[in-house]
């Protein structure tokens, strides 16, 4: 309660209503996975284009995990999510370490026995992405007595005082080139740095001083260790100086290499992921609130999928998680081996989807008939997209089938009526062709055996109303638990449930069939009160998917009467 301690006219702002419930998102989603490149630990990345994906983890280039070449499906997938209709994507790359750390780098520059007085390149993340070249150009520009008065402080070499000007007897210093004591045969020196990645990209670097404290310098350009977010993320490659290299060392271990190809290896892929390797990609994954679908695209294709998939749904199932995972069948089976797939799950928090989709392939070439025009993918991709498009087009208590899958040329396995009718009701959504209606999601069940959450509408309403209210009703805790706060909680619940109802996203004629909320002495004894629980009781009647459409037709007499 305000103090009042003087006599005089007080004005106070009130509120009259109860707080309000916002919609979270459900669209959002999250990849973990092997790519060519990009961080191997840390915060996952928000990505809002397959641009932003190849600039921070690599293009479609295959991976190598030692046993030969393999499409690289966490990059397909990406690009099927946004084709599909995707927005946000939060994407954790999956790394597994074998025999080194996988990063790429070139031989000691310098000819120094001790490599601390030398320099080299290195890349700043695993994988084959990372074998290409560097070639360090240096350059000297003429210096006039105008352009030293003007001479960024980058020019001053770290020893405090020496400008970094090249004369006809050597380096000059600073003290013999006052204001217009120059002789004119003095040039500034400069860097330019051109790196080729494997996958045939180039990054040029150009006016990069030799001195610390210059704007440009090039060991801050190309730091190992950059201070901004930005390069830390897309910043592929860096110059690793020996601890004694300075400026004048640098310039002459520059100067031998100039022009000069500086070859990097070493770069690795690392082995097959395991199980053990999605943990802690899944686990940054787990601090992001925003996810409400997860995904682990390729991982069907490895020999411990069953783990991989095993960690997905623990991840989903998650206490407070509020997200819904997409699975893979894998790749070239028939039905019954598509059961054999579902058979090992049993969770109302994911759906599996069968057969592959085949598309175009973006790195086929007209020259060169080795590499296959096309390729065949895990769906998981796609339907991550559908979800998100249904999500933004419909509402999320629509059960996401019968959607076109973008991008398609045709699925691995043409489907029967029949061969559905024996995978349908046990949990595997069948991705189908139609003549005249294209390649469609024809399928909407989750991966539980509990009748209660047969459909993916429901339970991804489900969770999407409960992570609604618990994020907009924390203003709650630690308020006193009485009936002024029961009835807060009660009105602002009802709204948005009243909401929910208009929108279209309830069974009932009215409110009332729609939809109850309880938060009274009738939901708590007096041991909840005494324990600090307060408990608001919620039931929804939810929509669930017409998927048997079933009309009734019989034959009728011409004098015969409704």
């Amino acid at each position: 309660m305000p103090e009042y301690l003087a006599p005089g006219v007080y004005v106070e702002e009130t509120s009259f209503r109860a707080k309000s419930i916002e919609g979270v998102s459900t669209s959002t989603t999250a990849f973990a996975g092997p790519t060519r490149k990009g961080a191997t630990t840390g915060e996952p990345v928000l990505i809002t284009s397959f641009g932003d994906f190849e600039r921070i983890f690599g293009g479609f280039e295959n991976l190598d995990f030692g046993a030969g070449e393999v499409p690289n499906y966490v990059a397909h997938a990406v690009r099927n999510y946004f084709d599909n209709g995707g927005a946000r994507l939060f994407m954790a790359r999956v790394y597994s370490a074998s025999g080194g750390d996988g990063i790429a780098r070139s031989a000691f520059a310098g000819g120094d026995a001790d490599d601390a007085n030398n320099i080299r390149f290195i890349a700043r993340s695993p994988g084959r992405n990372g074998n290409g070249t560097v070639t360090v150009s240096l350059l000297e520009t003429p210096v006039t007595a105008m352009s030293l008065d003007r001479a960024p402080l980058g020019t001053v070499m770290d020893d405090g005082g020496t400008l970094f000007i090249r004369g006809a007897g050597g380096f000059v210093d600073s003290g013999d080139t006052a204001f217009g004591a120059l002789g004119g045969d003095e040039n500034f020196i400069t860097a330019n740095v051109l790196v080729s990645d494997a996958d045939g990209n180039d990054y040029f670097y150009e006016n990069l001083g030799l001195a610390p404290g210059h704007p440009r310098y090039i060991g801050d350009v190309l730091s190992p260790n950059p201070d901004r977010l930005v390069d830390q993320l897309e910043l592929a490659f860096a110059l690793e100086p020996g601890d004694g290299v300075d400026a004048f060392r640098l310039h002459a271990v520059l100067d031998s290499i100039d022009g000069t190809a500086q070859a990097l290896s070493g770069g690795s892929d690392g082995g097959e992921p395991a199980a053990g390797d999605y943990t802690n990609p899944l686990g940054e994954l787990g601090r992001v609130d925003d996810i409400s679908i997860v995904a682990a695209p390729g991982y069907a294709s490895f020999s411990d999928r069953e783990g991989i998939q095993g960690a997905l749904i623990t991840h989903a199932e998650t206490r407070k998680a509020y997200r819904f995972a997409v699975l893979d069948t894998r790749a070239g089976i028939i039905p019954t081996e598509a059961l054999t797939d579902k058979s090992v799950v049993d969770s109302s928090y994911a759906a599996m989807y069968y057969p592959w989709v085949v598309v175009s392939n973006p790195l086929a070439r007209p020259d060169d008939v080795s590499i296959p025009r096309e390729i065949t993918l895990p769906p998981s991709g796609f339907i991550c997209g559908i979800y998100a498009r249904n999500d933004i087009a419909r509402s999320v208590a629509k059960s996401p089938g019968n959607e076109v899958v973008r991008g398609s040329l045709r699925f691995e396995r043409n489907i029967s009526h029949a061969e559905q009718e024996i995978l349908n009701p046990r949990g595997v959504n069948c991705l189908r062709f139609f003549p005249g209606r294209g390649y469609r999601v024809w399928g909407s069940r989750t991966a539980s055996s509990d009748p209660e959450w047969k459909y993916i509408g429901p339970r991804r309403f489900f969770l999407y109303l409960e992570h609604s209210i618990d994020r907009s009703t924390q203003w709650a805790v630690f308020e006193n638990n009485g009936p002024q706060l029961w009835a807060n909680v009660r009105e602002a619940v009802i709204s948005f449930l009243y909401n929910e109802w208009r929108s279209g996203n309830l069974l009932g004629s009215t409110p009332e069939e729609a939809f109850f909320v309880r938060c009274d002495r009738s939901t708590m004894t007096q041991n909840d009160l005494d324990n600090g629980r307060m408990i608001c009781l919620i039931g929804v009647a939810v929509l669930k998917p017409a998927e048997f459409v079933i009309f009734r037709i019989g034959q009728k007499t011409a004098d015969a009467r409704d």
